[in-house]
C-alpha cells in the first residue's frame, strides 16, 4: 500500500490540510465551513483510488488544535479510503484489474 503525505499549511487568514495526491495537491480549508470544498477533494480522491489503494500520513510538527484535528481526520479518512477501495474492487471498478 502506498503512503501519501499530508501536511498542514498555516496562513494568516486560513489553514489548510494539504493531501499530496497526483500532480496537484488537494487542499481542505480548515478555517472555512464549505462542504463543496470537501466534496471536491473527496471526488478527486475517488478518482485516484481507482488506480490503487493508498493511505495518508500526516507530517506536521505543530502542537496546536489544527494538528490534533488533522491527526484524527487522517485516521478517519484512511478508514474510509480502505472501505471504499474494497467496494471498488467488489464492483470491479478499479483500473488495476
Amino acid at each position: 500500500m502506498e503512503t501519501k503525505k499530508a501536511t498542514i499549511r498555516r496562513e494568516e487568514t486560513n489553514t489548510f490540510l494539504v493531501l499530496e495526491v497526483g500532480e496537484t495537491p488537494l487542499e481542505i480549508i480548515l478555517t472555512d465551513d464549505n462542504p463543496n470544498n470537501i466534496k471536491q477533494v473527496f471526488n478527486s480522491l475517488l478518482k485516484e483510488l481507482k488506480k490503487g489503494i493508498f493511505e495518508f500520513s500526516l507530517e506536521d510538527e505543530g502542537k496546536d488544535l489544527f494538528q490534533n484535528i488533522c491527526t484524527e481526520y487522517i485516521v478517519q479518512l484512511n478508514v474510509e479510503i480502505k472501505a471504499i477501495y474494497d467496494e471498488l474492487v467488489d464492483y470491479e471498478l478499479t483500473e488495476e484489474q
